[in-house]
């Protein structure tokens, strides 16, 4: 039996202007890593190089198996000056 939930994907910085929004919702219906997420909401985009992803506030790998209820957050490296 599956459990359906929503899933809140969140974009930040360069990547949300990239994109032209800054979220994402969905229904999870089967399980999924971050990548999944990611080509899910992303179908024809390839992850930008280097981006950095969080899984409720903690770093994760992108091998992740995200949950029902989970909010999934991509940004890239901060760079500075």
């Amino acid at each position: 039996m599956n459990q359906q939930c929503d899933i809140v994907v969140k974009y930040f910085a360069s990547l949300k202007e990239k994109l032209g929004r800054s979220e994402d919702y969905f229904t999870l219906t089967r399980s999924m890593t971050v990548s999944d997420v990611w080509a899910h909401v992303n179908p024809e985009i390839a992850p930008p190089e280097q981006l950095k992803v969080a899984v409720n506030l903690d770093y994760v790998s992108w091998d992740w198996v995200v949950k029902p209820g989970d909010e999934v957050a991509f940004f890239p490296p901060v760079t500075g000056g």
